[in-house]
């Protein structure tokens, strides 16, 4: 028996469960996944930090790695890249991230 079928949509939903701590925020919003490419192959992430001095960094990585596995089964491999090119800056934020920090433009 073949896997289902992931979608890029699928995984997105499943890091939206994933919250940096020290922003209080789903990583999604955040902007810090940079790319996610899904088939039948697998499931390759292009992740970022806030800043290449994140202690958060592997806490949240694995956090990705369950999130995906959980919500696409554990068989598919799931490989999450770090990447830090371009830099993370606030532009990357959605505009509901931006307005929960009050940074929307007015």
């Amino acid at each position: 028996m073949s896997p289902m079928p992931v979608d890029d949509d699928q995984v997105r939903d499943a890091l939206r469960m994933v919250i940096d701590p020290e922003a209080g925020m789903n990583i999604v919003d955040l902007g810090l996944v940079y790319g996610i490419e899904a088939d039948a192959d697998g499931v390759r992430i292009e992740l970022t930090m806030t800043s290449a001095a994140c202690p958060m960094a592997d806490m949240i990585m694995d956090q990705a790695r369950d999130a995906i596995a959980g919500a696409i089964g554990r068989d598919t491999p799931i490989d999450i890249e770090l990447v830090w090119d371009p830099p993370w800056t606030p532009d990357k934020m959605s505009d509901f991230a931006r307005d929960q920090f009050g940074w929307a433009p007015r």
